[in-house]
């Protein structure tokens, strides 16, 4: 956990058994006033070779966040890992690192990338049980 702004960024890995078992990581950050009322959520979804910390590094979003009393969360772009397929030869814009928010239909890839699902389904379920948003 990192104190930024009136805030704080937390960076949580866990296990998706939406995204087939992989482990992935995701940003949170909570305005202090979170502890004293309910905050909606915005979730920001990153682009291509993102990862979880390219929008909390570079944003600067964390005092506007203060001050329109809202949490964000910043998942990774797609799955990562041992087992998780890629392209041969590894290009940036397809395949693990490439930020597309839909489940993939063909074989190869189905298994893994369900990045809709967890966006949708799946971090939201997670960021309820951990604070009331």
């Amino acid at each position: 956990s990192n104190r930024v702004a009136q805030g704080v960024l937390r960076r949580i890995e866990h296990v998706s058994p939406t995204l087939a078992g992989t482990s992935t990581t995701f940003a949170i950050f909570k305005p202090d006033i979170a502890q004293h009322q309910k905050l909606p959520v915005v979730y920001w979804l990153s682009g291509l070779t993102c990862t979880d910390e390219n929008f909390s590094q570079k944003a600067g979003a964390f005092q506007a966040a203060c001050d329109n009393k809202v949490v964000l969360v910043m998942p990774d772009t797609s799955p990562r890992g041992e087992g998780v397929p890629d392209e041969e030869p590894k290009v940036y814009d397809f395949g693990v690192g490439a930020g597309f928010y839909l489940n993939a239909t063909t074989e190869k890839y189905k298994k893994h990338y369900n990045m809709y699902d967890y966006v949708t389904k799946e971090l939201p379920s997670i960021v309820k049980q951990m604070l009331p948003v």
